[in-house]
């Protein structure tokens, strides 16, 4: 069994502080997979009615795994999930349980308590770097054209029937349970189109003709893929100076794979190495911050710089990402610094084997791998 060692220990830390994990991410990301290769755990899957019935007495069903680690897979299937987790973390907490679901807590009506204090919230991405290492295939292009879930990436060809497929089960069985959304080919046809122009500003009125949908129900779908983690809505960062881009999100969707498959892309050119790269270097910002606090930065010139991290108690970090480090081009940056003169600079880009500095006017930039950029924040 494939050992996602980044991963294990991200849940070994999580239970150190908390003995109750809210594990979520998008289906098939490997959230069952992992759970089962934890070693000395009792695994129950809420698919199963007989499961669902043994969990309809909360303390009857922990009463009977006193000091264990349990794992309850779909939990969102149960009556009244919140219960039983609440139950647990305020007095079971000798048992050491991880639940699982396709969205954020909050996404389904089911969860009417939020469990604030009482559990860690652990989201998993689709694969990082650390993930094809342990899966033996650091091949980037190899990651970019199947993606980030662990079935897709093992396959020895691109699995194009499998997104379609899984883009199939998200609707009935995440946006359906979850959401109970009407009329499944405007909101599969909004997914598409957001696959297509991942990374771009986003406008809700550009696509209600196409959708045949109202400006409010392209908001709502909006809100159900973001819950369920198939984009990422990424805001302008701005202290409201008059020269700045304060409300112009981007969106960007979850999974290379998927981009590729919806663009068509089966051999990847230089420019679509670097659209991918960008996409990459945001999922491991968001698997190691395990955080949405991501922004964009912009000016009404059209400088741009692709990620901004505000750190509290420091200036922001400014992250430029480049397939290659020649590709840079120091007038974002240096557009930036003249708003921020205190931020740090930073370029990732693929063929860095060691970092450097360089000096752009009166900019010092740092160019770094991918790797270092983790180290580094």
């Amino acid at each position: 069994m494939k050992q996602r060692k980044f991963w294990k220990e991200k849940i070994e830390k999580a239970w150190n502080e908390r003995s109750v994990i809210w594990l979520s991410g998008v289906r098939r990301a490997g959230k069952t997979f992992l759970c089962q290769s934890l070693p000395d755990t009792e695994y129950f899957d809420c698919e199963l009615p007989s499961v669902r019935r043994m969990m309809s007495d909360p303390e009857s069903f922990l009463d009977s795994f006193r000091k264990k680690r349990v794992i309850i897979d779909e939990i969102h299937r149960l009556g009244n999930p919140s219960e039983l987790l609440k139950i647990a973390a305020d007095h079971y907490k000798d048992i050491r349980l991880i639940a699982t679901g396709s969205s954020t807590l909050g996404a389904s009506a089911k969860f009417r308590d939020t469990l604030a204090g009482r559990k860690t919230e652990l989201w998993l991405t689709p694969m990082t770097i650390s993930d094809t290492n342990d899966f033996e295939n650091p091949d980037i292009t190899h990651r970019f054209l199947r993606g980030g879930m662990p079935p897709f990436f093992m396959s020895s060809q691109i699995p194009e029937k499998d997104f379609q497929e899984w883009m199939d089960a998200y609707w009935a069985k995440d946006i359906q349970e979850l959401f109970r959304l009407e009329r499944r080919y405007s909101f599969q046809k909004f997914a598409e189109l957001l696959m297509m122009q991942s990374g771009g500003i986003f406008e809700a009125t550009r696509f209600t003709r196409l959708c045949e949908v109202s400006r409010s129900t392209i908001s709502n779908y909006l809100k159900a893929l973001e819950a369920t983690y198939v984009v990422h809505i990424i805001r302008p960062f701005n202290t409201r100076k008059t020269s700045e881009i304060i409300s112009a999100p981007k969106v960007y969707t979850f999974d290379t794979g998927f981009i590729c498959y919806y663009r068509g892309w089966h051999n990847l050119r230089p420019d679509d190495m670097g659209f991918l790269w960008e996409h990459l270097v945001l999922n491991e910002l968001h698997a190691h911050l395990q955080s949405h606090n991501i922004n964009y930065w912009r000016d009404k010139k059209g400088h741009e710089v692709d990620f901004i991290l505000v750190r509290r108690g420091k200036p922001p970090l400014a992250i430029e990402c480049k397939w290659s480090a020649d590709d840079f081009d120091a007038s974002n940056l240096q557009s930036f610094f003249r708003q921020y003169p205190k931020a740090e600079g930073l370029v990732v880009a693929n063929d860095v084997k060691r970092s450097f500095s360089k000096k752009y006017g009166n900019v010092s930039v740092k160019f770094l791998n991918l790797q270092e950029l983790l180290t580094h924040i």
